[in-house]
């Protein structure tokens, strides 16, 4: 699990590239939760675009991030999911709290 994260414009951007398990989830969640902080951002999108697998562990990353977004009157987005992504989310009803986007750069307009 590789975990990249950027700022653009007024949000961190996380890029999640390779397999989002149980194996990652711990140093995902403590990474994240450091960078996003450091970041001195309100708003999180998330880059699935090179997401290959993903288990409740990621849907897990996923809710929390965006309650503590949510917390701090931000909001989560998700950018360009991958087709493994997609599936899950969509199974998972995810996409009915973090809207989704076709591009980071659409993702990013408006916030």
């Amino acid at each position: 699990m590789e975990l990249i994260c950027k700022t653009t414009g007024r949000a961190m951007v996380a890029t999640l590239r390779g397999e989002l398990d149980h194996h990652s989830a711990a140093y995902v969640r403590e990474e994240l939760e450091s960078r996003f902080c450091a970041s001195g951002m309100r708003n999180l999108i998330f880059d699935l675009s090179e997401l290959r697998f993903m288990d409740s562990s990621g849907l897990g990353i996923l809710i929390g991030r965006y309650k503590t977004v949510s917390a701090l009157g931000g909001q989560t987005r998700i950018a360009a999911p991958s087709k493994e992504a997609d599936k899950l989310l969509s199974l998972a009803g995810i996409y009915k709290i973090i809207p989704v986007y076709e591009t980071v750069s659409q993702a990013a307009a408006g916030l």
